[in-house]
Formats: C-alpha cells, sequence, structure tokens
C-alpha cells in the first residue's frame, strides 16, 4: 500500500517511544517561527569573520555569509585555516548544543585573544564560557530528537533570508503534499539536485542522511551543473530521483523520478524546510534506523565528548 503524507505536527509531550519523524519536526519548527517571529538578523560588525561549525552547523553558516567576505571553516581544519588566511578578525561559531567540538573550538579562539559570536539554541551550553555573554545569540528552538537540529539551524538561515514561515507552510501543504505519493520504501538509495542558487543544501542534505540512515539508505546530493559530470554512469533500478526546483527530468528514468517545486520568491528557508520534509517522508517509509540507535549513541557520544548528551533536546 502506498502511504500517503500527513502535514501534522507532533505533541511535544513525545518520549524516546514515540520519537517524531524528520518531517514533524520541520513542521513544528516552521509554526514556533510563525508564532514567535523570525530570529533577529545577525549583528556582525567584523569585516572578514571566520565562520565555523560543525555538521549542518558549518552548511548554514555558509548559508547565513554566503554573500560576505567570509572565511569558512569547521572542527577538522579551523586550526589550520586560521594559520593560513589573513585579514580575519573575529569569529561566528555556530553551535546547536554548544557543545562538542563547539568547546575547544571556542577555548582557541579565547586562547588566542579572537573576539568570537556563539550562536546557539542552548542558554547553558559549555562552549559560552569562552564567549563574552553580549556575544551569545540564543536562537528560539522547539523539542525535537537529537540531531535534528530542525529549528536551530532553520532560525540561522530565516534570520538571513527573512521568509515567511507561514508561507513556507502553505506552500509544504499546497504544492508538495500532494505530489509525494511515490514508494520511498522501494528505494535504497537517492539522487538529489538543486538549483545552483542552493548548493549549499547539498551538504545538508548529505549530513541528515548520515544521520538518519547511517550506511542503510544511501544519498548523493548535486547542483545540477555538477549531477552533469559522470554521476551516473553506474546505474541501480533501487535509486531514486529527486529534482527540487522546476525543470525537465534531465536525471533517472521518469518512473522513478519526481520534480519537486520550490517558491519562485522562495530562498534557502524554503528550501532547506522542503529538503528536510521530504527526508522525513523517506524516514516514514523505511525501518526506525535512528530511532534504534539514537540511545546507544548518546551514551557513546557522552563519554566521547565527556559530557552528558540526551537523545532528546529540551
Amino acid at each position: 500500500m502506498v502511504m500517503s503524507p500527513t502535514s501534522t505536527s507532533a505533541s511535544p509531550g513525545f518520549g524516546i517511544n514515540d520519537l517524531p519523524d524528520l518531517d514533524v519536526c520541520v513542521l513544528n519548527a516552521l509554526e514556533m517561527f510563525a508564532a514567535t517571529g523570525l530570529p533577529a538578523p545577525l549583528k556582525c560588525e567584523f569585516r572578514r569573520p571566520l565562520v565555523v561549525g560543525s555538521g549542518n552547523a558549518a552548511a548554514a553558516g555558509r548559508i547565513l555569509f554566503s554573500e560576505r567576505n567570509a572565511v569558512f571553516a569547521d572542527e577538522s581544519d579551523y586550526k589550520r585555516v586560521l594559520a593560513r588566511s589573513t585579514g580575519i578578525d573575529g569569529a561566528i561559531l555556530i553551535s546547536a548544543s554548544g557543545g562538542k567540538h563547539a568547546i575547544e573550538i571556542a577555548a582557541h579562539l579565547f586562547g588566542i585573544g579572537m573576539r568570537a559570536i556563539l550562536i546557539t539554541h542552548a542558554p547553558d551550553g559549555p562552549a559560552r564560557k569562552h564567549v563574552a555573554p553580549n556575544d551569545i545569540y540564543i536562537l528560539p528552538r522547539v523539542r525535537e530528537p537529537y540531531t535534528y537540529n530542525v529549528s536551530t539551524y532553520l532560525g540561522v538561515v530565516l534570520s538571513g533570508t527573512r521568509e515567511e514561515p507561514d508561507s513556507i507552510r502553505a506552500f509544504i501543504d499546497q504544492e508538495i503534499i500532494p505530489r509525494l505519493h511515490q514508494r520511498f520504501e522501494d528505494y535504497d538509495a537517492f539522487f538529489i539536485t538543486v538549483p545552483e542558487r542552493f548548493r549549499h543544501i547539498c551538504q545538508m542534505v548529505l549530513v541528515k542522511f548520515d544521520e538518519l540512515f547511517g550506511s542503510r539508505v544511501s544519498a548523493r546530493a548535486f547542483t545540477v551543473e555538477e549531477a552533469k559530470h559522470a554521476k551516473t554512469i553506474v546505474s541501480s533500478p533501487k535509486e531514486f530521483f529527486l529534482h527540487l526546483g522546476d525543470g525537465a527530468l534531465t536525471f533517472g528514468a521518469p518512473e522513478r523520478s519526481l520534480i519537486v517545486p520550490l517558491p519562485a520568491d522562495g530562498g534557502y528557508g524554503a528550501a532547506m524546510a522542503i529538503g528536510y520534509y521530504i527526508i522525513g517522508l523517506i524516514q516514514k517509509r523505511h525501518p526506525p534506523y535512528f530511532k534504534d540507535g539514537i540511545e546507544a549513541y548518546c551514551r557513546s557520544a557522552s563519554e566521547m565528548f565527556a559530557h552528558r548528551i540526551s537523545p532528546i533536546v529540551e
């Protein structure tokens, strides 16, 4: 039986045994921003900031500062980037939890005397002890499973793009949901293309597939122009092709391809929300790999990073 998508948001009282899927958290985040208003735009006085974060924090930073004279780094290369770059006069550190690698990054920046602005949803995140109180931006959030970070990073993006969350939600209800009746459970690989102007969505898609599916369901994500370069030499009948944005079905057999429209006047906020919503529907159609593994991961990560990490972000 083909399952139909829904546009229902989750009860905030969910527990470890009834974690919501990613699509539900997208709707919750949009509802929250519609009710509370968009986060204030970040005031950054740096002429050439280092923008640093891990995973999708790094991608959100690239989106927010893509039009600025900024230098980008992640947890693996920020020290090398600092050493080889000139003119950096401050740092923007983005971390949903204010923990894990954000702690050592903030400590390093403090140690070399570089002012850092911390963007986080966690008022008590450990990284804050290395950042001046006036340089900590607390983003609103909704309760959601650990690593989803929908509200946090959507908040980062919307703080810059100023897109209306009500309009994004209406577009999902009216234009996205009626198109999504494919049997995603029949596929273990997804090929996703995005317009060139949304190139940073590719990283966000890949990170989210890693978190939700590990090696069980794979994804490849490219801009349309990137996808033209020898990405489809090897084919599989188990790979589904999703094209975000209007256009021709350039890649993939028509019976396992789908064009998913984006709002004509939409920005990165709409592209992120719609991309995450679809990934949530893929999550629904497969076994609960994430839900089965998140508690064990949090125990391991708590030991690895030497502070408690909960499966649910309150």
